[in-house]
């Protein structure tokens, strides 16, 4: 199958330029996707393009990355309401570094074959033109209507927003163009692909090839992803779903992919794993004979986590999973490593005990119920240990008498206490 044809039926294009498919028929294929490392992590948003770019190594052709270095010190116009923050070359290098790494988890940066992966920074061009040598050697190709047509530009200048659009945000799209013509010429770049929002800055620079190289190149956009809901995707109560396991821990990023609607689940799929149409077509298959089993969440949370993370990340985050929603036992709790431990039963209400409290022991009464306010008052707990619903580091309590002591700390630290069969509560222990 064809790299278009491919794309194609995962639901991954919105845009083609015509002619984009008969290139791929004719010759080898280089082509790029841009990023603007404006964090030192890419999030699940970007994942979109990075598969693009996968599906393009495994077809055998040669993928590149363009970092913005440059254009992230302008900020992108399209879809947006203001410019972004500027950053400092450090920062930007500082970034790249950690997005390249991130993205040699989908892409070969190492083969000696021909579909080696490419990592460049436009600032590496970009940072070597004057003022004068760049309005005289690439604005002179592209006219101001020209550049006034494009949809982000009218949207800035025509919308409600009374603040315009600065010059420097307006040359966006010919900084973006010349990337193309530099990509065209030092590496024969024939096609740039991005997301639906990106397609007035690509064809400016399918555009300038044209005018000034007379030369022929293409541009491809995939479909900017959403949810079934409406809601916007890649996006939780608290930000974004980031690739970086510091900023969103494996156990968080599985549960993401996990909790995902039924519907969503059969378009992600398409787009996120490079499962083939016919094992895809079977998993949606059992899914809806069994939707209750979640068929489809699982094996899109395993593919996606074991990319991005690794296998023993996923089968932590399925060991994690089975503690807050099977029926683990308080060794594999135990057996959790700490960020994963706190990543669980992140948003849990947490209660702060002197340590000591519980090295000298505390009656279980006394801590959950005065040390603590996990219960109201000792008759509750009582009644509930009498009804066999008090669970502590995932183990029935039976003890109305009993003590809490300095053994039943997990990591040294912390006790879990389960009131029901829903309800936790963390006690931390410093």
């Amino acid at each position: 199958m064809s790299f278009v044809k491919e794309l194609e039926w995962r639901g991954m294009i919105h845009n083609v330029m015509p002619g984009t498919e008969e290139l791929f028929g004719k010759e080898f294929v280089t082509a790029y996707v841009g990023i603007d490392p404006t964090a030192d992590s890419l999030h699940i948003g970007h994942l979109v393009g990075v598969m693009m770019l996968k599906h393009l190594q495994l077809s055998g052709h040669r993928p590149a990355v363009v970092l913005g270095g440059a254009t992230g010190m302008i900020g992108d116009p399209s879809g947006k309401s203001q410019e972004r923050n500027l950053l400092d070359e450090q920062t930007l290098r500082h970034n790249q570094e950690s997005i390249k790494k991130q993205i040699g988890k989908f892409l070969d940066f190492e083969t000696e074959d021909k579909t080696r992966a490419l990592m460049l920074n436009n600032y590496d061009w970009m940072s070597k033109f004057s003022f004068l040598g760049f309005i005289r050697d690439v604005g002179k190709h592209i006219t101001v209507n020209y550049m006034m047509a494009k949809d982000s530009v009218k949207k800035r200048i025509s919308g409600d927003d009374k603040s315009g659009m600065s010059f420097t945000e307006f040359t966006y799209q010919l900084v973006q163009g010349y990337d193309f013509l530099h990509l065209y010429k030092e590496y024969n770049c024939k096609l740039q692909m991005g997301g639906s929002d990106q397609w007035g800055n690509i064809t400016t620079g399918t555009e300038l090839i044209r005018r000034k190289e007379q030369g022929e190149a293409f541009a491809l956009t995939c479909p900017l992803i959403t949810k079934a809901d409406g809601g916007k995707f890649g996006k939780t109560e608290s930000g974004n779903v980031w690739l970086d396991p510091e900023r969103t821990s494996p156990y968080a990023f599985y549960q993401f992919w996990l909790n995902v609607s039924d519907d969503d689940a059969v378009k992600y799929i398409r787009i996120f794993t490079i499962l083939p149409e016919s094992v895809i077509n079977e998993l949606i298959e059992q899914h809806s004979q069994a939707p209750h089993m979640r068929i489809l969440q699982k094996k899109l949370a395993e593919e996606i986590t074991v990319m991005v993370h690794s296998r023993e990340d996923y089968n932590a985050a399925v060991e994690a999973s089975n503690i807050l929603f099977g029926n683990a036992t308080g060794e594999a709790l135990r057996n959790l490593d700490e960020k994963t431990l706190l990543s669980v039963f992140d948003g849990v209400p947490v209660y702060n005990i002197d340590k000591d409290i519980i090295k000298n022991g505390i009656p279980v009464v006394e801590l959950l119920a005065e040390k603590t306010d996990i219960f109201p008052s000792k008759g509750e707990l009582r009644r509930t240990i009498k009804g066999n619903g008090l669970g502590i580091n995932k183990e029935k309590y039976l003890a109305e008498d009993g003590v809490i002591t300095s053994d039943f700390l997990i990591k040294d630290k912390y006790i879990l206490v389960q009131k029901g069969k829903k309800n936790y509560y963390l006690i931390i222990c410093g």
